[in-house]
């Protein structure tokens, strides 16, 4: 079966990302995002695509600040209500009832149930005719200890942090299921021999 190209988001699970911002008036913000990742390991950069006009975009703009917030599955309503175009002056964490999480390292502030929070400063703007790529550097990462080990390794199971599936007249909103294979890292960088004899 053939897609329209404009379909690619079809095509694999999205995370979801609530964005919060802080304007210069002092008005709160806070969007959910799917077109967001870390931008390879290990660096400490992130790179979210926003169109021109949003409120986040220019609060990130005006502030040069942000904070990238991990909502778990059960924060569906509040995602959603997040997504409803409201005037800037509007405080959407008011409209969706979250409670504000001080920030340490920003003024923008978290959101308390996520299950991981991270401050971030604006680096850098690609810009285009319809969007922009913002590029953020994570000044502050933390996490809720409950769902992470001492090594910063999510115990997803437990905290199923939320995700999307897009389709033509909605999305289904998911989690992460374990597949029972896991792998280290210097796996990929076995020469093939190596990986042969390890197979017989």
């Amino acid at each position: 079966m053939i897609l329209k190209a404009s379909q690619r988001e079809n095509i694999l699970p999205l995370p979801i990302v609530l964005i919060s911002t802080i304007s210069k008036e002092g008005i709160r913000n806070a969007a959910p995002w799917s077109n967001f990742t870390p931008i390879l390991r290990p660096l400490d950069e992130i790179v979210l695509a926003s169109w021109i006009k949003r409120d986040t975009l220019n609060n990130i703009r005006q502030t040069g600040e942000f904070v990238a917030n991990i909502p778990p599955v059960g924060m569906e309503d509040a995602v959603m209500v997040c997504a409803r175009n409201y005037p800037p002056e509007v405080d959407e964490f008011e409209e969706a009832d979250l409670k504000a999480r001080p920030s340490v390292r920003v003024k923008a502030p978290g959101i308390d149930g996520c299950l991981a929070w991270a401050e971030c400063t604006l680096q850098e703007e690609i810009v285009r005719d319809k969007f922009v790529l913002v590029i953020g550097k994570v000044v502050h990462l933390e996490v809720d200890d409950r769902f992470f080990s001492v090594q910063g390794e999510m115990d997803f199971q437990r905290a199923k942090p939320m995700g999307v599936i897009l389709g033509q007249n909605g999305m289904s909103f998911t989690y992460p299921e374990f597949s029972g294979r896991h792998a280290e890292y210097k796996e990929m960088f076995q020469s093939p021999a190596i990986r042969k004899k390890q197979s017989v």
